[in-house]
């Protein structure tokens, strides 16, 4: 159900949208695909910038540097991940384009210079506030339908849901907001645009709620540990891989523990009868 795409030539905008250009950074892995995906977008007042990446690339740095204009008017973050978000203060200091995060964004070490909330409308685009992959996860709606998804709702893969930071109650909650939306395209933080979105993450949503629903079943039997739960559901042989199931599988189990359904023990879970 996924997406692939050819390896993205790096530092260069490619124009993806109306008004829209993407550049993809040059840190590819088994958790970004071939990178993190920065957004110019063009607005009445000047340019924005959504996610300018990691604070590394700076032949990415300079890309984005070269396609902003004379008048920039922003930097929107869709959530705090490094990949995302490392480049926006050296980005804000070599511009002077104020940085605007979640009013839920938790990095104490960095001041912003606006903090959204769910609804608000910044430079045209309107917040929407998407807790789950992580805690202060924004998106932002244009109105002609495009729809900047950071890491909430990826092409490539699937995102991870790693406790304490991310919920996966809060996660299905707002995969349902998206399926009840009508937004055209999906512009997300990693791999290729997504058109006709919505068939799309109603299959994510179902997948996890059948992954959820084979939890249940196999703790219905016996207690089992988080990691003979991940093993036996997710059955994944690479170790990296193997690891990011395990949180996945303890997101669904905290779930499934807030909606009653289970009861957890000196670190075994268990359904409830």
């Amino acid at each position: 159900m996924f997406y692939d795409e050819p390896v993205p030539k790096r530092g260069h905008a490619l124009q993806v949208a109306n008004g829209i250009k993407r550049i993809v950074a040059n840190n590819p892995s088994k958790m970004t695909y071939h990178g993190t995906n920065s957004y110019i977008v063009e607005t009445t007042g000047g340019a924005l910038v959504v996610d300018p990446g990691p604070a590394e690339d700076l032949v990415h740095f300079e890309a984005i540097i070269e396609n902003i204009g004379k008048n920039p008017v922003g930097i929107l973050v869709t959530h705090h991940h490094s990949d995302h978000f490392g480049s926006a203060p050296l980005l804000r200091e070599k511009t002077g384009m104020p940085v605007y995060v979640s009013r839920a964004f938790p990095d104490d070490a960095f001041e912003p210079d606006g903090l959204l909330e769910d609804g608000q409308i910044v430079a045209g685009l309107t917040v929407l506030y998407t807790p789950g992959h992580a805690s202060d996860h924004i998106c932002f709606a244009r109105s002609d339908g495009v729809l900047f998804t950071g890491d909430h709702v990826m092409s490539w893969n699937s995102s991870i849901v790693n406790p304490p930071d991310g919920n996966m109650r809060a996660y299905c909650d707002q995969l349902q907001r998206l399926i009840e939306r009508n937004d055209k395209t999906y512009l997300p933080g990693h791999g290729p645009f997504l058109n006709n979105p919505k068939p799309y993450v109603s299959r994510l949503l179902t997948n996890r709620m059948r992954r959820e629903a084979e939890i249940l079943a196999h703790i219905s039997k016996s207690e089992y540990s988080l990691k003979e739960i991940a093993a036996a559901v997710y059955k994944k042989s690479d170790p990296f891989i193997a690891q990011a199931a395990e949180r996945n599988a303890v997101a669904h189990l905290q779930k499934l523990h807030s909606e009653g359904h289970v009861t957890e023990q000196d670190g075994l879970w268990r359904a409830k009868t």
